[in-house]
Order: structure tokens, then C-alpha cells, then sequence
């Protein structure tokens, strides 16, 4: 069932809620050269960058999704998503009652996070996802939800590691902290405190830093500070900027802490850092 609310084109913005009883649910949204959508809150939604690029802005922060990647966000995420002039992007945006529904009848959770597709599972992606469209039901969404749930096999080995005495009480426990570890991902411009976590996820400090540690054997800290030295990595790679300007825009307070850092989980310098992968120079000194 095709209809004219389910794809961005052009520049075109989509205003997708699912309360609006104009939109169809649940419902197969297509972006494509500078398109975008904005998903209303209430609304869970999982999307695959076919070709191009897109970029995400929501509660969990910014996020840059090259081609082959995914990303599932949960209702409270509110995302908005914009494309590029090349970009191909599919997308089925979905109540928290249909992936009930596609838990009891596949024994299968759809969790926050990110990660990528080889080009094979691409094709396969957008087949369903064409098929899904066609019909227009919602049974015909579970093959997409199912694919998309297959790329997610190494994360949902981690939900038994989980606190909580029940399957479905791990597996709530594991959709929040993967909410934080996107937060964690899209926040690495600077330092995120334990209190913005734990309260994002409804836990106490104490509680969601033992779960969190045990979940992926490295502290909330630790996590984020090797989040914010790679994107400095990055930074002195596809940039020019100096590196008082990297280190600033990487949460780092002044230049000394960041070198230290920097040399701790690089072994070299920003500087011999920069030359040894090829990055812009201006001149500046090294640190």
C-alpha cells in the first residue's frame, strides 16, 4: 500500500506520528536525495542506509550513518533523520505494541543500537522491505524486523549477562542500557556525567554502573573516553583543525590532559598521529 506520506524527496520533510490516523501502521517510510523524517514520540523506528549517508539527530545525540549501516531507536528517541544529495534510505517506523506482537510470535526483540550490513544483506533488506511496502500489512513487516533482528545476534547474547530474574526483565534491562551506550556514542564532543545515564535509563548510579560494566567489561567512563579519543583520531585525519582545536572539541579541558590521553590510547602523538595517517597540517605544535 503505497501512499503519499511514506516518502522524502527533494527536500522534502516527512512529520511522521503514528497517532495521526492519516498515517498508516505500522509504516514503510522511504528517504532519498536531501529527504528527511522526523519521527513523533511514542513511535519506534529502525533504518538502513542503502546508499550515501545520513545524519541523525536525537535524544541520544548526533550520529553520521554511512552506506551499510543500521540504526534502531526506541520511542523516547525522537529521531530526525536528513539525507544527502546520493543518499538511499529505508525505514519502518512501528508502535511498541507491534514489537510485542513480533516478540510473542518470533521470540525475537528489536534493541537501541547501531551496526552495519554486508551488500548481500542490503539487497535482501531492501527486497523485504519493497515487499512490506506492497502489502501494506502488518505481518508483512516481520521478515524486515527479523532481518534487521539477525544483525543484532551478537548483542542479544549479552542480555543473559543482564540483573533481573525473568527473560523479559533482562531483555528491558539490556534495551536501556544499549540506550546509553548510544547516548555515550553520540555525545563523544565531550564528558558525559553517570547521574545523565542513570537517570536516561531509570536506574540508580550504582545500579546502572554494575550493570553496565558487567554487560560490556568496560566502565561508563572508560567507554566514553575512548569514544571521544577515537572521534579525536578522526578529527586529525579528515580535518585541518589545530589540535587545541580537536582536543576542545573532544571534551578535553586543555591541551596537556588530552596528549597524555591521546598518547595512552594511540601510542604516538596527535601530531605523529596526524603524519602517519595522512591528515591535514597546519603547522601547529605538537602535543
Amino acid at each position: 500500500m503505497t501512499t503519499s506520506n511514506d516518502w522524502a524527496d527533494r527536500g522534502r520533510m516527512l512529520q511522521i506520528d503514528l497517532d495521526d490516523a492519516t498515517v498508516p501502521r505500522p509504516h514503510c517510510v522511504g528517504l532519498s536525495r536531501m529527504g528527511g523524517a522526523r519521527v513523533a514520540a511514542a513511535a519506534c523506528s529502525a533504518w538502513v542506509v542503502l546508499r550515501g549517508s545520513a545524519s541523525v539527530e536525537c535524544k541520544e545525540g548526533r550520529f553520521r550513518l554511512p552506506r551499510g549501516e543500521w540504526m534502531v531507536f526506541e520511542r523516547e528517541s525522537v529521531p530526525v533523520l536528513h539525507t544527502d544529495d546520493s543518499s538511499l534510505v529505508i525505514g519502518v517506523v512501528l508502535r511498541g505494541a507491534d514489537l510485542k506482537l513480533l516478540e510473542q510470535a518470533a521470540d525475537t526483540v528489536l534493541y537501541p543500537g547501531r551496526g552495519a550490513l554486508p551488500a548481500r544483506q542490503l539487497r535482501v533488506a531492501l527486497q523485504l522491505w519493497r515487499a512490506a511496502r506492497a502489502d501494506g500489512s502488518a505481518g508483512a513487516l516481520r521478515p524486515v524486523l527479523l532481518h534487521i533482528a539477525r544483525s543484532q545476534r551478537d548483542l542479544a547474547t549479552r542480555v543473559q549477562l543482564c540483573p533481573g530474574r525473568s527473560r523479559s526483565r533482562k531483555r528491558q534491562v539490556f534495551g536501556r542500557m544499549q540506550r546509553a551506550r548510544l547516548y555515550l556514542e553520540g555525545h563523544n564532543d565531550r564528558v558525559v556525567r553517570i547521574g545523565e545515564l542513570a537517570d536516561l535509563t531509570n536506574f540508580s548510579s550504582w545500579y546502572f554502573s554494575k550493570a553496565f560494566q558487567s554487560l560490556y567489561e568496560e566502565s561508563p567512563q572508560a567507554l566514553s573516553a575512548r569514544l571521544r579519543l577515537e572521534r579525536a583520531a578522526e578529527l586529525l585525519t579528515t580535518t585541518s583543525m589545530t589540535v587545541g582545536e580537536v582536543a576542545a572539541s573532544c571534551g578535553f579541558d586543555n591541551c596537556c590532559s588530552f596528549a597524555r590521553a591521546f598518547r595512552a590510547r594511540h601510542g604516538t602523538t596527535a601530531t605523529g598521529y596526524r603524519a602517519r595517517h595522512g591528515g591535514a597540517d597546519r603547522g601547529q605544535v605538537a602535543a
